[in-house]
């Protein structure tokens, strides 16, 4: 059937009756449909808006950053070492079997990470939970979050958590149900994002195959760690320096060691400089488990894990080219304590390990061989030169071997070299050959070389060999480059001249024989001529104490010949000859200024300073110039430069002193013509356009500061201020432009002065030698513990009494007792000490507690360094991990360093009354002088029922007995108290935690009696015994007649006369005689027996019937069960018999059944 529509029926309103748009502003256009939803998203981007802003930090990280920190935390069993070893084979393509130490490898062009593992000690948490810049937090996920983990969190919390913590779930191959690795997922996710923050990344890594997680999920890992941004500095690292120690030596003199094997040592530790810069002498450090120590000697080292950006610098500024991708060959590893194909560096000495033994082929080939392989290898074969082999010489493995030796190569002396003197004296007119001194000829025959003594000035000349005979000086050849050092003896010189020196890359082995080339041309160039001018030498000879002006400067300029006979000095101890030396017959030719001297022309000089708008201009430069509109003609505060040449100028020009009160001049010529007296205002007039110059000065100098026009108006509330993000930005700019003024000053000098004036950098790879360690260290030195050496102020050196603001953990079962020893981890150091706890009591006084609150904050204070406010610290009752418990005791922060800090404890004196007279009475037994009472006089006193009182004067004869008046008469029963407070010092007692050469802590009494099995003492004064009070009996109000009668109707006194005659209730009371005494006791006898027989049948019936209970249970279970299995038996019976009849079965047409 067709459906019909009906018809579409048009509006009664026709088009042209609609109101046309006028064109003004649209009301309706701009409506907010939901005004609550608008201001929730306005608060909500204010609010993210704000996040960003943090207070400006100065970003200290170098232009080449040291190597991000990554540590790797949890409990043991959970794959730490697994994780380790699977990272370094995807960064290094590198297999090591014992991991230990930290581990520095190449990641990219510009970026080092340096991984270390945390052992499972709670002093190894603490120190690297300061100095990790990742933390990679591994949670076993078959067993989820444990002690440890959590511990590490907290410890992370106060100490300033790091931007970068990532949570890795291990051990999940082990879930047999993939919906239960679900919820695992899901909850351990949660608990993460609950003590970290929302959002938190967690990884996870399923199982492990070879030995390491599978591939493709440390890929993942390892991008997302290698694609992170700095997050923003901690406080702490940022105002400190600091170190991790990837490698030690023992450089203790061996004849002390033989003396004693328990004396202070001397050791040398390595590795990169962090945070800010170290001092280049006087260093003062904290080394963690160990204590504090004053770094004797620091020299920096070359990077030896240096990046390709690194590299490519080097090699730019050398002349070669650089690699422009990292390659497999950069992908560089340093672990000087691990175990790295077989070579492990443990302090001065390197273990080579092998499970097969060392037994091997060596002229087997296409075998593979480790490092410490290979040096067995080396090692175990035929004793021969260096570089010597069956067919001829090769030095280097990248270089060609010789065979033969043309003729007229040169192969060194052939006869006798002739003798040669750095200074001739006045007969000798013996003339030396053009050479300057090389003669060729063999050596003596009977020459005795021994090698010399390392000496740390003369690092280049490290390994020479030397004649012990006092004989016609030879000169020595040195075996390879490495043993030269600098051609000219002076480093600094060859730096400057690119012709005369190489700069040889360790990886470049072919260029390693170029110091031979040219080598007359060069030692021509360096000692036939004088040095050029340099600024450097000039800034180091000027603030060289031992040197005057005059001296600076001809040591300068090259006219003071001392120079060289220093030189000899220097090396006279250890008689050794560089190759080339000034022979003292220099030429004309080579007294000819060879110095960079600008020429100019004078007489186009005086055309040009002749004019005054090129004077004008050059006015503007100097401290003297008048920036103020108008006043630039004003000869009053300025007369220019002076063109007379008067002797007392010395030509500098005429200065004036803008701070002067009187107005006094420098020049003697302008004191005569300037006016006797000075008018007030015109005085006044004088000095305020002095300070608007120098106001304009100031300001057009720091353009981006507080000084500029937006700061002044915001601060005077004018129109003009500055932005939503101005202030920011102006504060991040300040600081950045700091920052480049100082980079850009220190640019300017060398290496040693900059070391000096700025101290060793963060980013460079450093040795720190410290002495007067203690033996210990060198003998229970374990790899695995962490290094930190942390630098410490001069503030942090002190110590005295701190007041921190603490908390008692949630997790920590106990409350923390006063006096009782605790171990705080503040700043880098870890310490026992015995803190006070108080609370500020009335806003007046620090009152003690005797424990610490359960739920609140309260004040410790305790004796221990200094350390600035605000700094998070963390406590501990012990580190041993057999305490079951959460072991971090407290957390809080250091609120200030007072050394006034009074903490008062309560003190009450009692006293018992012994004469009352009205309001006054005699109290005795609360002082025994009247010395005492003398200083109280004027306390307030109270009674125990509430009565106020005074203390007024001690009486004269029974001493120690006073005078006292109350608000009201007190009773000979009453105690009179006395509430006093009485102020406590903390004990000075300091004890630092040195775990790294065994440390035992202060013990408490219970501890130690537990420990030596000794009872405690039971004092007899201490136990509690039985309180007998006597009753008191208290008179009868009596209130008189009178008043009585005066009183209200609801306040009268209503007493009924005692009875004289027996009331009708006493007459017939029943007393019971004896034989229905004796009947009723043994009624209520037995009624007692009944009752409990019914009370022990009742119970037995009880328990009987919840075993048969328990029996009914289990019987309907398995009837229940039983019926369940009878009814799926007959349904599918059923169902089968009606899939047989064709499935037909419904219709409900059959007769029901009965």
């Amino acid at each position: 059937m067709e459906q019909t529509h009906k018809p579409h029926r048009q509006s009664k309103k026709s088009k042209d009756a609609k109101k046309q748009h006028s064109g003004g502003p649209n009301p309706k256009a701009f409506v907010v449909s939901n005004p609550g939803k608008l201001a929730r998203q306005a608060a909500r981007s204010h609010d993210i808006k704000e996040k960003r802003l943090h207070v400006p930090l100065v970003d200290r990280i170098p232009d080449e950053p040291p190597p991000r920190l990554v540590t790797i935390v949890g409990p043991p069993g959970v794959g730490k070492t697994t994780l380790l070893k699977s990272l370094i084979r995807r960064y290094a393509k590198e297999t090591m079997s014992d991991p230990v130490g930290p581990i520095t490898v190449v990641t990219s062009k510009k970026q080092r990470l340096t991984f270390i593992e945390c052992p499972n000690e709670l002093e190894a948490m603490v120190d690297l939970a300061k100095v990790a810049d990742i933390v990679l937090l591994m949670i076993d996920g078959n067993y989820g979050f444990e002690m440890e983990t959590m511990e590490f969190l907290n410890v992370l919390a106060a100490t300033g958590m790091p931007g970068n913590v990532f949570g890795i779930l291990t051990h999940l191959d082990l879930f047999r149900k993939p919906q239960a690795l679900k919820d695992a997922k899901k909850r351990l996710k949660h608990r993460l994002w609950t003590e970290l923050y929302q959002g938190a990344h967690l990884f996870y890594l399923s199982g492990v195959l070879n030995g390491r997680y599978p591939d493709r999920e440390i890929h993942n890992l390892s991008r997302f760690i290698s694609v992170m941004k700095n997050p923003r500095p901690l406080v702490w690292r940022n105002s400190h320096p600091y170190t991790i120690i990837d490698n030690y030596r023992d450089i203790t003199h061996p004849t002390k060691i033989e003396e004693d094997e328990n004396c202070d040592r001397s050791i040398e530790l390595s590795g990169y400089l962090r945070g800010t810069n170290f001092a280049a002498e006087g260093q003062r450090v904290h080394v963690a488990g160990l204590g504090d120590f004053t770094i004797s000697a620091m020299e920096v080292l070359p990077d030896p894990c240096p990046t390709p950006m690194m590299e490519q610098a080097l090699a730019k500024a050398s002349g070669k080219t650089g690699r422009r991708r990292l390659d497999e060959k950069d992908k560089k590893l340093w672990a000087p304590m691990a175990d790295r194909s077989g070579l492990k560096i443990t302090g001065d000495h390197i273990v080579i390990t092998r499970e097969k033994g060392f037994a091997f082929d060596k002229d087997a080939e296409g075998v593979e061989r480790g490092e410490g392989e290979q040096l067995i290898v080396d090692l175990q074969g035929e004793r021969k030169l260096l570089g010597y082999s069956d067919k001829g010489v090769k030095l280097f493995a990248s270089g060609e071997e010789l065979t033969q030796v043309p003729e007229e190569a040169d192969t060194g002396r052939k006869t006798q070299r002739k003798a040669r003197f750095a200074a001739r004296e006045e007969g000798d007119d013996e003339d030396y050959p053009e050479d300057e001194g090389f003669v060729s000829g063999d050596e003596p025959e009977g020459s005795d070389v021994e090698e010399s003594e390392f000496d740390m000035s003369k690092l280049g000349k490290m390994f020479r060999k030397q004649n012990d005979q006092e004989k016609e000086g030879d000169i020595n050849f040195a075996d390879s480059d490495s043993d030269l050092g600098s051609l000219s003896g002076d480093e600094e010189a060859s730096e400057d001249e690119g012709d005369g020196d190489e700069d040889f890359d360790s990886d470049d082995e072919d260029g390693a024989a170029k110091w031979k080339e040219n080598m007359m041309e060069r030692a021509s160039k360096l000692h036939g001529k004088r040095r050029p001018y340099r600024a450097v030498d000039l800034g180091r000879f000027m603030y060289d104490e031992n040197l005057s002006a005059k001296d600076a400067l001809k040591k300068w300029r090259g006219e003071d010949n001392e120079n060289e006979d220093m030189e000899e000095d220097i090396e006279k101890d250890d008689e050794d000859d560089t190759f080339f030396k000034r022979t003292g017959n220099d030429t004309a030719e080579d007294l000819v200024e060879d110095r960079l001297i600008p020429r100019f022309d004078y007489e186009e000089l005086a055309a040009k300073w002749s004019s005054e708008d090129t004077v004008e201009a050059l006015r503007a430069k100097f401290a003297t110039a008048n920036l103020a509109d108008g006043e630039g003609d004003d000869d009053e505060d300025f007369d220019g430069f002076d063109e007379g040449d008067d002797e007392d100028d010395e030509g500098d020009g005429a200065f004036e002193d803008l701070e002067a009160e009187d107005g006094e001049e420098r020049d003697g010529k302008e004191e005569s013509e300037e006016p006797a007296e000075i008018s007030l205002e015109a005085e006044r007039e004088k000095n305020a356009r002095r300070k608007e110059e120098l106001k304009l000065r100031f300001e057009e100098e720091d353009r981006e500061g507080f000084m500029n026009d937006k700061a002044v108006a915001r601060r005077e509330g004018g129109d003009e201020e500055f932005g939503e993000d101005d202030w920011y930005d102006a504060q991040k700019a300040m600081l950045q432009k700091q920052l480049d003024i100082n980079k850009a000053e220190f640019e300017n000098l060398d290496e040693g002065q900059r070391a000096a004036v700025e101290g060793f950098r963060a980013g460079k790879y450093a040795k720190l030698v410290l002495e007067g360690v203690p033996a210990e260290f060198v003998k229970h030195f374990q790899a695995k513990r962490p290094i930190v050496i942390g630098g410490l102020s001069a503030t942090e050196d002190r110590f005295g009494f701190v007041q921190v603001r603490i908390k008692k953990h949630r997790w920590h079962k106990r409350i923390l007792k006063t006096g009782d020893p605790l171990i705080f981890s503040l700043g880098w150091r870890r310490f026992q000490t015995l803190p006070i706890y108080s609370i500020w009591a009335e806003r007046t006084r620090h009152r003690m507690l005797k424990y610490t609150p359960e739920h609140m904050h309260c004040t410790a204070t305790f004796y221990g360094p200094l350390i600035a406010p605000n700094t998070g610290f963390t406590c501990f009752q012990s580190f041993s991990s057999s305490n079951p418990g959460f072991r971090i005791a407290a957390t809080g922060n250091v609120l200030s360093v007072d050394e006034n800090a009074e903490i008062v404890k309560k003190l009450k004196l009692t006293g018992v009354p012994y004469k009352i007279f009205k309001n006054t009475a005699f109290i005795k037994d609360m002082f025994n002088t009247s010395l005492e009472i003398a200083k109280f006089e004027g306390a307030a006193i109270k009674t125990v029922s509430g009565v106020r009182g005074q203390i007024k004067r001690a009486l004269a004869k029974p001493e120690g007995h006073f005078r006292a008046t109350f608000e009201d008469k007190i009773l000979l029963s009453d105690i009179v108290f006395l509430r006093a407070w009485y102020p406590i010092k903390p004990h000075r007692f300091y004890n630092p935690v040195t775990n790294l050469i065994g440390w035992q802590g202060m013990r408490l009494t219970g501890e130690i009696r537990r420990a030596e099995n000794i009872e405690t003492p039971l004092l007899k004064n201490s136990q509690y015994r039985k309180i007998e009070r006597q009753e008191r009996h208290f008179n009868a109000l009596q209130v008189p007649k009178k008043l009585a009668a005066e009183l209200p109707f609801k306040s009268q006194i209503v007493a009924t006369k005692p009875q004289r005659k027996e009331t009708y209730m006493q007459k017939r009371a029943v007393i019971v005689g004896g034989e229905e005494k004796k009947a009723r006791d043994l009624m209520q006898k037995l009624t007692t027996i009944r009752k409990e027989q019914v009370a022990k049948r009742k119970a037995k019936k009880a328990e009987t019937r919840e075993k048969y209970l328990k029996k009914i249970e289990g019987v309907e279970e398995r009837l229940e069960n039983r019926d369940k299995r009878e009814k799926k038996a007959y349904w599918e019976r059923e169902g089968k018999k009606r899939g047989r009849s064709g499935g037909d079965v419904g219709g409900g047409g059959g007769k029901r059944r009965k």
